[in-house]
């Protein structure tokens, strides 16, 4: 392939991607119209799992700029390859404590923080060159066996301890609630992380980041209180995990 039959493969990429980050910030807009909130208080984070990094440069070129991930080794080979881009990585997946130092090395943020062995690597495992690893607690709101996350009832006992770990920076808390396509039963799951990080914030952190809502709920999410929605499904299209 030539450089330019390659740039007119990026350039329609791009277009396609233009469209569809248009219609899901329109959604954003609409979504904090009705909520009374400025649209600039959301940010949308572009969920790249399982699409390549001409996909991710072809969403930038539209002008996103941050990308959450799930799998480490993909993410990496990612950032290897968009490295001329001035991009904001967010790790949203499952953090296994073999897995930390690549993660507090390279990533900018860590949403998925569940228990204290991996908040100490982390903290301890980011280089000193760099600012904190800024992190969110994720919460089990739903109880779910299958999903990660700490109870509610732990909560208020490990953000104590992570917000004072030199290598980390507390900013919120991240949920991803039982799917549901009820509108109402969305918008409870959403609160109750809200009232978490109400009672939090009460008990003296400085909380300012509500990572939830996602493709199928970002405008739930959005009406109780979300500061980051995670969207990938209605940005990159339908997900192939053949080779996840």
């Amino acid at each position: 392939m030539d450089n330019g039959e390659s740039a007119r493969k990026l350039e329609s990429a791009a277009a396609l991607c233009g469209a569809r980050l248009c219609a899901v910030r329109a959604r954003i807009v609409s979504a904090c119209g009705e909520a009374g909130r400025d649209p600039d208080s959301v940010q949308l984070l572009a969920v790249s799992k399982t699409f390549d990094a001409g996909a991710v440069r072809a969403l930038a070129a539209a002008g996103q700029r941050a990308f959450g991930e799930n799998y480490l080794q993909e993410s990496l080979e990612k950032m290897t390859a968009l490295a001329d881009l001035p991009l904001t990585w967010h790790f949203i997946g499952p953090i296994q404590s073999n897995k930390t130092r690549p993660i507090a090395e390279n990533f900018a943020w860590a949403h998925s923080v569940d228990r204290l062995r991996v908040a100490e690597r982390l903290s301890a495992q980011r280089p000193s060159g760099l600012a904190p690893l800024q992190v969110c607690i994720e919460v089990n709101v739903s109880g779910e066996a299958s999903k990660g996350g700490v109870a509610p009832p732990d909560l208020p006992a490990l953000a104590d301890v992570v917000a004072m770990l030199r290598g980390l920076r507390l900013r919120g808390l991240m949920a991803i609630p039982a799917p549901t396509p009820d509108p109402a039963a969305q918008r409870a799951a959403f609160r109750q992380v809200r009232e978490l990080f109400d009672d939090l914030n009460s008990r003296g952190h400085a909380l300012d980041t509500l990572s939830m809502g996602m493709s199928a709920d970002l405008e739930s999410a959005i009406l109780e209180g979300a500061t980051i929605v995670r969207v990938g499904t209605a940005l990159f299209g339908e997900r192939n995990y053949t080779h996840a």
